[in-house]
């Protein structure tokens, strides 16, 4: 070992104060994580965060560098130097923590050390995934150290370019960045555009100046690490004026080195005049074109550097007198990046494995491998490939070779690694399957397999009793590997044998080890036991004895000793299931002998197989060990066997191998030992030496160590030595010995200087030292021992330095400052200097000190022998200059500062004062922050208050003193969101959904900004807050109250709200959560689960479920339920309800077997709720009640019919009739049954003129019911007539068909007449097409109509008596239409109530309401129980108008619709009170308007739209908000300015609109007085302009009117002369003679094919049909002149075709007045089809001349009344006719209401009939036409006694026909959605005729078309509806009709007393023949008598208007006196 003492005779430590850096990290690559796994183990390595390559920090501070690896399971973390050695921790220098985390502790310089604190390390991790290394990290520590940057004086040409460059020590250049340039006291910025400072640090001024020479410049530099800044000296510019001369190099580079993609400069720039021009080569090539590369001012700027862009660059400067040129070298490295792959490597033991290894980055690089941190070499099992030993091939593969590969790329200071898991499967052989133990027959097939896995691939063997296995005919193995890869063998054996049992063993071996598994194979057969051979066992061990029985069955397996039953101690086992024995432990002397192995075979048979066991003992050695021997020495150690069978064999190894023979050892074996001797021992003999004893039974061993020791002596010897002080001496000294000896210095002053000892080793205790001394000379230099390193003065003051020298005297010292000596005698310093013994000390004196006597000083010694300086750092304090302050960040509530540091005094900065106040303060009360860090440079304000004005203010200070205050800053905070809540929060419940929140603003202080706007929050209210908050934004009106409506809020629901104010910087605190509830309402949902069950014919039981909780809207009173009977006959029993508190009820008193509709709501005490849907339930069944009558009639002599009617109490379903005949004389009894449905018997076989009894019984499943009465009845030959049929009442249907029956009974056959009682006379019933007469007697009525009720009589009659009955047929019609009020209206609801009309004789099954809007085509409808008498419709728009019909629905079907009558919500438009003013405030340039004049007319305004514009503008600027607010300001308008303003202001009612002028004030706030004209006369012709083309626009319009009105009155009169044409052609084909009405004639009928329309016109004298009819196709031809009237009475009817409703609901025209558009009209989609179709009718009546007119009905219902004069006509009273299809008998229906029109207007609505796509679908029927004379007054047609449906009476001219349409009929609930219906006529609107057409004259001559001109038309002999008589059907009558005179007002009030309908008609007056119309002559309507005038007058003067004198519609008016005109 040598060794090499290192001595330095000086040691100069540095040190100084450091600041702020911790240690520097320089990271090159940054690595994602990246793991391995270990699947085995389940474990894993990874390297974390980056690859840290390099690791740079100040002594000062130390560093902690983290180990970048882990894993899991938790890793051992170790580091090592990067010679591989571990490092151990050095106390205060370095520490390894636990965790891996390496720490440099900070150190003194004097404490420095290389190899710890300047060295690379790495770190390794390991688990049992294996270990990894990571890369080197270089640690370097930076002392502190003095140093001083320098800035050199530069000459530049004016308008040239000048560049100073910072110079800095190369020793700390890498460390030093160059952060600032300073001109004079000002920093140098961006903002300076001719100075520039590049990316070295130089700083380049351009376009030099004059001005720029007269500054100077210094660089300001900081230590990367230490901190430490410095100022360099001041440098000057010399500028010159330009003049010619040659390129100049001012900047340059020779090196460059910049990575992969950054930003790299190379910089040029050069001087001279003219301005130099450049141009840049690469590699002596002009650069290529780059977007990359880019000259700049300060040379070739490179972004995104390639690895292409490394070469050599040259930049060639020239101009007109010279060049010059810069070369350097640009080197772009990049991180190197390495790849192993594969990522997964798996193999198994012995297998190969490769890898490789890709690398990225660099082209020359270093490549090494590492197994678990250990560097691999190659060897024969290890190959390394490639160009850079990239490929790793490893073969046979060891268990220890799986873990971590990494591979280790490096190039100079770069490096890079990647690893992966290499893991080795065990490949030790496992059995996956195998056989099992089994019983088989001889000659059986046996086949046993084992399974196998392993690597390498196993070997498998198959042995039989410890016995190999023998391939042969009947024993076949084989080997195949299956899909897995696993090995299977196979051992089948063929015609088994008994000697094939015993136990089979598969064995599986391959390198990596060896299994198997046994069982045993037992072949049924005789038992025997194999022959057994001698065994051997090994003393001490274990032993077995197999037993091997084959054969099957055996009984049990015995081992013997000696005749002794085994076990007979405990070293002894038998296993008797399988035969083996075992011995524990063998002994010699107990165990060895002859054992007996006894198989029982049979109860008494057994055999047996004996072995003897031989016992071998294994050699014992003596234990021997090594003494301790020196060098030279000899050696005897003998090996004794002590015990062990003979022979013994002996033998030596050294170090596991033979001894070889060189090394001279001798071995004796002599019996049982052997001996080795070495007569000379050396170093060679030093191992292990084993010996090694074998006999038969084993081999053993024994090993001890030989150590030859060797006394230390010197190889090398110091010597006596001079040295250089300050200079290394280096000292040999240089031992050997074994064991090696360590070497030790020691240094004493005196003569003998260095004493080296060499030790230690010890022999037997004795430790061995050699000594050797030397002496070193060293004479000493000028050296100086003593001086401050930084000495601190205060500015103003005194301040000496001293410096102490040492040496060889004599010592000269003097003194620099920045290497200028300083002279003496200058005024400010003072030089002494004395001697104390040895040394010599010099002293500088300053007085006074000023900032310029910064810097370092220094003493320098000189002797003969050398020199030597100290250096002094002299640093001039004073107090700081202030800082510069500026905004960085403005806040709510507080002020981000930045500022900049000026001259810090040379004194650090100790801290920082910030004062701020309020502006209006002083800076006494500012509010004072103390002692900021020196180390920020920004701090925040906090604690201000929003939205208001501060000054800010700073002062620095260090230990000297305290700054001047800074610049003062003004800002103002920002706005924040308000700390108070609103105050007074109040809630108002105002109706079940809504409630009126109110509040105040929050108070003043606590708003921070103005309040813009408030979030109101509700939600149900629970304790627990679980609900949500919905939240409204609702803006401020700038009041301090404010208030909003929360609405659609759930009903009778407690709900709590918060209110927050906002600003614009966001939203304040909430207020206290207020609760109230809603108002009660009645409930929104029915009882749930309606359960109804019938316990008796009376009872039924009732439950239900209460609703919920929020479906009550209020405290549940009670529950009410409605039930009512479903008769049999369809109608509806008594509607009953009955009220509970209890959720269940017992209905009892119910009738028997009948069906109940049962209903259920809930009330509170706002009302009922919602009913349940209707459940259905029958109560169960009773026995009957007696029939309702029985009767019994004689046939003959021995027959006798009997009838009978149902029970009137049925009681349940009868099953039979059962008929019971009774003879007296004698006594017998007699049952006849009958079917159920049959109610006619025959009884035959009955004797002559004998009395019987009859009597019958109804029966249903209960039983027999009660008998009715008994009738007596005797058999005759002469039987009078006896009807059997009973008198009752039938009831059915309109339109159907009905068979009235009459069965009579006699001898002879009687003959039956009908009769029909008219007007209280029965007359015969005519028999037409409808009606008929069978031969059974029935009279059968066809489609059977209104008229056909009343009470029919059938008479039968034989020569011998004769008996009638009376049927009273009632004919079901649709009901009538209810009349609909409107009782209660809301902002958002109306409530509807009705009293039903007629039900048309059949129950009122429920109600239809439909509704729509106002303006809107869409109507909803809702379906209504029949028991219901009001509706409320909720969730209305406030404010508007609705329309409303109701429809009633009985079994017939849908009824009339009700007039339409509509409603309006409350609440109305907007509206401006008179009393508020406008304008709050008017200046210059804004308006503030005062909006809390708008009143919102009850319902919510929902936008506020503003326009203003100036008076000459001609554009108006709009400003429009969501929501009105109580004020809104104007900005921005001129100064004395005229302004037109106007507002809309919109809510659901509608919008109100103000339109105002204002003017602005002058500059000098006077006020306009009137609007002036500043345009001048420009402004008048302009005005001129505008009126003339007003007047010229006025006379087009005119004159486009003119000519639209000529072009439809052409239109018109086409239209008339059409119409004109169609009735002189109807005249002219069907005019024929009178004859009598009975008379039979044909009817002829015209089909006219018109466009969108057919017109069936049928000739109808009779009501007899004919099936003929012709098509007539009309032509030009056809529209004539007119014909000539005929006289003759033909009625014809118009047939108009409705077609199928597919195309959607129908469209009311009754409101398409003149000047509208009907097509505007049109309805959205479609509803359901039609089930049925209808045929509506326009009937022109005219009469025969002897006969007057007969009238037309408007009802459907009853029968027309007739009036004085006329003849007994039946008339079809139906408005409507039905088409044939019967079966579908729910059609719409149309409405007769009575409405007005001319014969023009009749014309045009037929053409708009043709013209309208909706049309398709009205029905239309003209119910009458009369003309007058002059004095004839307008007469009414209507006949209903009800009248309802003749409501409308509009007052119109002569000549009117009344003509209608009406809207659909509902169908049912499903089919009438999206129905139109039609649209009502606003109160007050004109709807006369006479109103909207000229009218026309009362005493000229109307002239009409020859369809109208007739004397059925002009002449009716029949006064007012109501005649002159005072019987009660007259008086009816009157009241029934409504006779007016002309011009009255359109609407009638209902008659307060209404007549009951009347069945009969009234009869006609007779006609005076004198006032029959002649043709060609005028006529007239007959006057009217006074009486009928005065009547008339009366019933319409005491009506009282509908209408309000504001034209709207009274609230308490009859809702159904409107009509509907269609014009």
């Amino acid at each position: 070992t040598t060794h090499t003492l290192y001595y330095f005779s000086n040691i100069q430590s540095f040190i100084g104060n450091t600041k702020g850096n911790v240690s520097n990290i320089s990271v090159f690559n940054l690595f994602s994580l990246s793991a391995v796994f270990c699947e085995d183990l389940r474990s894993s390595l990874y390297f974390v965060n980056a690859s840290v390559q390099e690791v740079v920090f100040a002594s000062t501070t130390g560093t902690s560098v983290p180990c970048p690896a882990a894993g899991v399971p938790p890793v051992s973390l170790r580091w090592y130097l990067a010679t591989s050695e571990e490092i151990y921790d050095v106390p205060g220098i370095r520490h390894v923590h636990p965790n891996g985390t390496l720490q440099i502790f900070h150190i003194p310089p004097s404490s420095f050390s290389k190899l710890i604190h300047d060295n690379s390390y790495y770190c390794t991790a390991e688990n049992p995934s294996g270990r990894i290394r990571s890369q080197d990290v270089h640690i370097k520590a930076v002392l502190r150290e003095p140093y001083t940057v320098r800035v050199e004086d530069q000459k530049a040409m004016r308008g040239n370019v000048a560049v100073f460059k910072c110079i800095i020590p190369a020793s700390v250049e890498a460390y030093i960045t160059v952060v600032s340039w300073e001109k004079d006291t000002l920093s140098i910025n961006a903002e300076m555009s001719r100075f520039l400072i590049t990316s070295t640090g130089a700083l380049y001024i351009l376009d030099v100046q004059m001005e720029d020479g007269l500054y100077n410049y210094r660089c300001m530099t900081r230590h990367r690490y230490t901190g430490e800044t410095r100022q360099s000296n001041s440098a000057r510019l010399i500028v010159s004026d330009p003049a010619n001369s040659a390129p100049h190099i001012l900047d340059s580079f020779e090196r460059r080195e910049v990575m992969a993609s950054h930003r790299v400069e190379l910089p040029c720039k050069a001087s001279g005049h003219p301005a130099p021009k450049y141009r840049w080569l690469k590699d002596n090539r002009p650069l290529e074109p780059d977007t990359r590369f880019r000259q700049s001012v300060t040379g070739l700027l490179i972004e995104r550097a390639q690895s292409g862009d490394t070469g050599t660059y040259v930049c060639e400067v020239w101009n007109g007198y010279g060049n010059a040129e810069v070369i350097g070298r640009l080197l772009v490295k990049e991180a190197l990046k390495v790849v192993v792959s594969p990522r997964k490597v798996k193999g198994s033991v012995g297998s190969q494995v490769s890898l490789s290894c890709s690398v990225t980055g660099s082209e020359e690089y270093q490549l090494s491998w590492y197994r678990n941190g250990e560097l691999i070499y190659p060897s024969n099992s290890v190959r390394m490939t490639g160009q850079n030993r990239e490929n790793l091939v490893m073969a046979g593969m060891a268990k220890s070779d799986g873990g971590a590969y990494q591979c280790f790329a490096r190039h100079g200071k770069m490096s890079a690694q990647d690893f992966v898991q290499v893991i080795l499967e065990d490949g030790t052989p496992k059995i996956l399957a195998s056989f099992s133990e089994k019983v088989y027959n001889i000659n059986e097939f046996v086949s046993l397999s084992c399974t196998v896995k392993g690597t390498p691939e196993p070997r498998v063997t198959w042995t039989l009793d410890d016995e190999p296995v023998i391939r042969d005919s009947r024993h076949r193995i084989s080997h195949y590997a299956n899909a897995e890869g696993h090995m299977v063998s196979h051992l089948n054996i063929s015609q088994t044998q008994v000697p094939d049992g015993g136990v089979y063993r598969c064995i599986c071996n391959n390198s990596a080890g060896t299994v198997s598994y046994q069982a045993r194979i037992n072949v049924r057969g005789p038992a025997s036991i194999r022959p057994m051979k001698n065994l051997t066992a090994i003393a001490g061990r274990d032993m077995y004895i197999h037993c091997r029985v084959i054969g099957y069955p055996y009984y049990s397996i015995k081992w013997y000793k000696d005749s002794n039953l085994l076990p007979y101690n405990h070293r002894q086992r038998a296993f008797e299931n399988n035969g083996t024995l075992k011995l524990f432990d063998v002994q010699k002397d107990v165990d060895e002998g002859e054992y007996t192995c006894n198989v029982l075979v049979q109860p008494q048979l057994s055999t047996h197989q004996s072995v003897y066991v031989t016992v071998k003992v294994p050699p014992t050695i003596h234990p021997f060990e090594f003494p301790r021997f020196s060098i030279g020495q000899r050696v005897f150690i003998p090996c004794v066997v002590m015990s062990g069978d003979q022979p013994v064999f002996i033998t030596w190894q050294k170090d596991g191998r033979p001894i070889p023979a060189s090394l001279g050892v001798t071995i004796d074996n002599i019996d049982f030992t052997s001996s080795l001797r070495v007569s000379n021992l050396t170093l060679m003999h030093n191992g292990n030496y084993t010996c090694i004893a074998r006999n038969q039974a084993a081999a053993v061993e024994h090993q001890s160590q030989l150590i030859v020791r060797v006394p230390p002596k010197f190889v090398v010897q110091p010597k006596d030595q001079d040295g250089i002080y300050g200079k290394a001496v280096i000292l040999n000294c240089s031992a050997e010995g074994y064991p090696v000896p360590t070497i030790q210095w020691e240094y004493s002053k005196g003569k003998r200087t260095a004493r080296p000892h060499v030790h230690p080793y010890q022999l037997f205790t004795i430790y061995i030292f050699l000594f050797f001394s030397i002496l070193l000379l060293i004479p000493v230099p000028a050296m100086i021992t003593s001086y401050p390193n930084t000495t601190l003065a205060t500015q103003g003051e005194e301040k000496k330095m001293s410096c102490t020298a040492h040496g060889e005297k004599p010592i000269m010292v003097r003194w620099e400052k920045e290497e200028r000596i300083i002279n003496p005698e200058t005024s400010r310093y003072v030089v002494s200097v004395k001697e104390v013994g040895d040394e010599v000390i010099s002293t500088l004196q300053i007085m006074p000190t000023v900032r310029e006597d910064s810097g370092f000083f220094s003493c320098h010694a000189i002797n003969s022998f050398g020199e030597d300086r100290g250096i002094i750092q002299l640093t001039v304090q004073e107090p700081p200059d202030p800082p510069e302050v500026e905004i960085r960040e403005v806040k709510d509530r507080t002020i981000a500062l930045r500022w900049t540091m000026g001259f810090d005094g040379n004194s650090p900065i100790t801290g920082f004062d910030i004062e701020s106040k309020n502006k209006s303060a002083s800076w006494d009360t500012a509010q004072k922050t103390k002692d900021v860090s020196p180390q920020l440079n920004q701090a925040t304000i906090i604690d201000l208050h929003p939205s208001s004005t501060y000054n800010i203010r700073m002062f620095a200070k260090n230990l000297i003193g305290k700054s001047e205050a800074s610049n003062e800053l003004t800002i103002t905070t920002d706005e924040a969101a308000p700390d108070g809540p609103p105050q007074e929060v109040q809630l108002e419940a105002l109706s079940s959904q809504s409630i009126r929140v109110s509040w105040r603003a929050p108070k003043k202080h606590l708003q921070n900004g103005a309040i813009r706007g408030y979030q109101v929050g509700y939600r149900e209210y629970s304790s627990g807050g679980n609900y949500q908050f919905s939240v409204i934004s609702v803006e401020t009106t700038g009041d301090n109250a404010e208030s909003l409506v929360l609405d659609n809020l759930k009903k009778f629901t407690q709900y709590g709200v918060v209110v927050q104010a906002s600003n614009s910087a966001g939203t304040g605190p909430s207020s206290t959560e207020v609760a109230a509830t809603t108002l009660e309402d009645v409930p929104s949902r029915p009882p749930e689960n309606v359960q109804a069950t019938a316990t008796s014919p009376e009872v039924i039981s009732l439950s239900w479920l209460t609703p919920h909780k929020d479906a009550l809207n209020g405290n549940l009173l009670g529950f009410r339920v409605i039930y009512w009977a479903n008769l049999p006959d369809g109608e509806l029993g008594e509607i009953r309800n009955v009220t509970t508190s209890k959720p269940s009820l017992e209905l009892d008193g119910l009738e028997k077997y009948t069906n109940y509709s049962i209903q259920v709501l809930t009330f509170t005490r706002a009302g009922d709720g919602v009913r349940s849907e209707q459940i259905y339930t029958r109560t169960k069944e009773d026995v009957p009640g007696p029939p309702a009558g029985v009767k019994a009639a004689t046939a003959s002599n021995s027959v006798v019919f009997v009838s009978w009617l149902p029970p009137l109490k049925v009681n349940g379903i009868i099953r039979k009739y059962t008929v019971f005949c009774s003879n007296p004389h004698p006594t017998v009894s007699s049952e006849f049954e009958a079917a159920p449905d049959v109610f006619f018997y025959r009884i035959p076989n009955l004797s002559r003129n004998r009395q019987y009894s009859i009597w019958v019984v109804a029966v249903t499943a209960a039983g027999r019911g009660n008998a009715s009465e008994i009738i007596t009845v005797k058999p005759m030959a002469e039987a009078p007539a006896r009807i059997l049929t009973f008198n009752r009442t039938v009831t059915t249907p309109w339109m159907r068909d009905i068979v009235l029956p009459c069965k009579a009974v006699g001898d002879p056959s009687p003959t039956i007449k009908w009769l029909k009682e008219i007007n209280g006379t029965p007359a015969p019933v005519v028999i037409d097409s409808r009606r008929s007469a069978h031969g059974n007697g029935s009279l059968v009525i066809r489609t059977v109509k209104a008229e056909d009720s009343g009470n029919y009589t059938c008479v039968g009659s034989n020569s011998f008596g004769s008996d009638k009955i009376v049927l009273n047929l009632q004919v079901q019609v649709p009901p009538d239409q209810p009349r609909l009020t409107v009782t209660k209206t809301t902002t958002t609801s109306i409530t509807l109530s009705w009293i039903p009309g007629d039900n048309g004789g059949s129950s009122i099954r429920g109600y239809i309401l439909q509704y729509s809007e106002d303006n809107s085509e869409q109507w909803g409808n809702f379906g209504i129980s029949p028991s219901e008498r009001s509706y409320r419709l909720e969730n209305l728009k406030c404010g508007t108008w609705y329309k409303f019909t109701l429809t009633a629905q009985n079994a017939v079907g849908p009824g009339r619709i009700s007039e339409i009558i509509e409603a309006k919500t409350h609440g109305k438009e907007p509206q401006y009170s008179k009393e508020q003013e406008l304008f709050t405030s008017i200046n210059a340039t804004r308006v503030k308007l005062n909006l809390n004049g708008w009143n919102n007319g009850g319902c919510p305004i929902t936008s506020f739209t503003l326009e203003y514009r100036a008076v000459e503008a001609p554009t108006w600027t709009t400003a429009q908000r969501t929501s009105l607010t109580k004020s809104y300001i104007l900005y921005d308008l001129q100064e004395a300015t005229w302004y037109e303003l106007q507002m809309k202001v919109y809510n659901s009612a509608g919008y109100a609109e103000k339109r105002v002028k204002f003017a602005t004030l002058s500059y000098d706030g006077s006020e306009l007085t009137h609007h002036e004209d500043h345009s001048g006369g420009g402004e008048g012709l302009k005005m001129m302009v505008t009126i003339s083309c007003v007047l010229v626009g006025i006379v087009v319009i005119f004159i486009g009117l003119l000519v639209l009105r000529r072009r439809r009155r052409e239109q018109r009169l086409k239209r008339l002369r059409d119409a004109k044409s169609l009735a002189e052609m109807l005249m002219s084909k069907n005019t024929r003679p009178a004859e009598p009405i009975n008379k039979q004639q044909q009817t002829l009928r015209m089909h006219i094919d018109i466009p969108r329309a057919q017109l069936l016109i049928e000739e109808r004298d009779t009501m007899e049909t004919v099936d003929d009819r012709s098509t007539v196709l009309l032509t030009d031809n056809d529209f004539g002149e007119t014909q000539k009237q005929k006289s003759s009475t033909v009625t014809h009817t118009v047939h108009y075709q409705s077609l199928s409703q597919a195309t959607g609901p129908l469209v009311d025209v009754s409101d398409a007045r003149p000047g509208t558009n009907p097509t505007a009209r049109r309805t959205a989609k479609a509803g359901p089809a039609a089930r049925n179709r209808y045929a509506s009718q326009w009937t022109l009546n005219r009469p025969h001349p002897p006969v007057s007119s007969h009238t037309l009905s408007t009802d459907w219902r009853l029968p027309t009344p007739r009036v004085a004069g006329s003849v007994d006509k039946e008339s079809d009273s139906y408005s409507v006719s039905p088409s044939q299809d019967t079966d579908r008998a729910r059609s719409s229906m149309v409405s007769t209401e009575s409405a007005s029109s001319t014969y023009e207007e009749l014309a045009r609505a037929y053409e708009h009939a043709k013209m309208e796509e909706q049309l398709r679908h009205a029905k239309f029927t003209i119910t009458e036409c009369f003309i007058s004379d002059t004095s004839s007054e307008q007469m009414t047609a209507g006949t209903n006694d009800y009248t309802d449906s003749l409501t409308s009476s509009t007052p119109s001219e002569s000549g009117i026909c009344r003509f209608t349409a009406s809207p659909p009929k509902p169908q049912d609930v499903s089919r009438v959605m999206n129905m139109a219906v039609p649209k009502a006529h606003r109160p007050g609107e004109a709807t006369d005729p006479s109103l909207q057409e000229p009218p026309v004259a009362w005493g000229e001559l109307v002239h009409l078309p020859p369809y109208l001109r007739m004397d059925f038309l002009l002449n009716r002999g029949m006064t007012c509806s109501g005649s002159s008589r005072g019987t009660a059907s007259g008086e009816r009558a009157a009241m029934g009709q409504a006779c007016l005179e002309p011009q009255k007002s359109r609407s009638l009030k209902r008659p307060s007393r209404m007549a009951p309908p009347t069945p009969t008609e009234a009869p006609q007056a007779n006609r005076d023949p004198a006032a029959q119309w002649q043709p060609g002559s005028a006529a007239t309507l007959p006057h009217r008598e006074g009486s009928e005038l005065a009547q008339a007058a009366k019933l319409s003067t005491s009506q009282e208007s509908l209408l309000d004198s504001r034209g709207h519609l009274k609230p308490s008016s009859n809702p159904y006196a409107k009509s509907y005109t269609l014009v």
